[in-house]
């Protein structure tokens, strides 16, 4: 459960916050993420699937970077683009991290696109909604590449890159992302006068002050989905019904509005937040939004199976499946 009172040592260094085994916070301001995967360098032509990846930065003040990822050229096509936003409930994961890296070069391989996967601001370092304000700025870059002369040019977009089909994704807390991404895209512009062609949800986190589907009635506000936001977002107003974790609140903008012309929201069907994904799903389908949307489930797998296994049975077919929505 998480706790915002000083626990009890004889160390003067205590733990002012935590979620037991997600993350702690101590009273000199350090900040431990035992989840958190190690960090791996960027590779050129990785040797079991060709692909090559590069960082980059976006913007210096805030601080915005991101790994790119290409795959094996085999003809002179333009390739879809996929901006990419990480899981860890917005306070760990890295783009950086071995977990995303082998994930990527394998999706990479398999879905012959681009990755922009988006190193955004974390909490508690950086509360909520700074995350949400980096991944539009990187989709904003993104489609800045598309000019004549764009600054800061990144020639794997210039010259690989389908400026006409870029796509947003994430999962669990980046699938959030995507929401709320999508949500500035349906109103806002972007640059040089791109449009987002689509958006992955691949086992999304959403929240509310009830519950729903199979969630349990009692002890609603001590689950893990409630104790996150207040954590990394503890003043937001409406609290856990702020419109950027209940995309359904009072108030919240209409999904009818959400940027793109296709959806696939993928859930799985051990996940403890899968019922969220089919809300989410069932949600757009009501609100009138005109485009393609399309619900991907996999029985019998837990949350976010295919960022750990990508090269598993089911990995694998959901990637591949990922692919022909990036193609189609």
């Amino acid at each position: 459960m998480a706790s915002t009172a000083p626990i009890a040592s004889d160390n003067p260094k205590e733990i002012v916050a935590e979620i037991p085994t997600y993350i702690r916070v101590f009273s000199d301001g350090t900040v431990e993420r035992p989840r958190q995967a190690p960090f791996v360098p960027a590779s050129i032509d990785d040797p079991p699937t060709g692909v090559s990846s590069k960082d980059i930065v976006i913007s210096h003040n805030p601080p915005l970077s991101a790994r790119l990822y290409l795959p094996k050229l085999t003809t002179l096509d333009h390739l879809p683009i996929l901006v990419y936003f990480h899981g860890g409930g917005f306070f760990f994961e890295s783009a950086f991290s071995q977990l995303y890296h082998d994930h990527f070069n394998t999706f990479v391989s398999q879905t012959n696109c681009i990755v922009v996967s988006v190193e955004y601001r974390l909490a508690p370092e950086h509360l909520l909604p700074a995350c949400y304000h980096d991944c539009w700025d990187a989709l904003k870059w993104v489609a800045s590449q598309s000019s004549n002369n764009p600054t800061n040019a990144e020639p794997w977009l210039t010259h690989h890159g389908d400026f006409r089909r870029i796509f947003i994704g994430g999962d669990s807390a980046g699938g959030n992302i995507v929401h709320n991404v999508a949500v500035r895209a349906g109103t806002e512009p972007l640059p040089c006068d791109v449009k987002l062609l689509g958006a992955i949800f691949s086992h999304p986190y959403f929240c509310s002050s009830y519950p729903i589907g199979s969630e349990p009635v009692t002890g609603h506000e001590q689950s893990l989905a409630y104790l996150v936001w207040n954590f990394v977002y503890p003043s937001a107003p409406g609290g856990i019904d702020n419109p950027m974790i209940n995309p359904v609140a009072p108030g919240a903008p209409s999904l009818a509005g959400l940027g793109g012309s296709k959806i696939v929201v993928c859930v799985a069907g051990e996940d403890k937040i899968r019922d969220r994904g089919v809300w989410y799903y069932e949600a757009v389908k009501k609100s009138g939004w005109l485009g393609e949307l399309e619900l991907f489930e996999q029985n019998g797998e837990d949350h976010v199976y295919h960022i750990f296994h990508p090269e598993s049975e089911n990995g694998m077919k959901l990637i591949k499946r990922l692919g022909l929505f990036l193609h189609e």
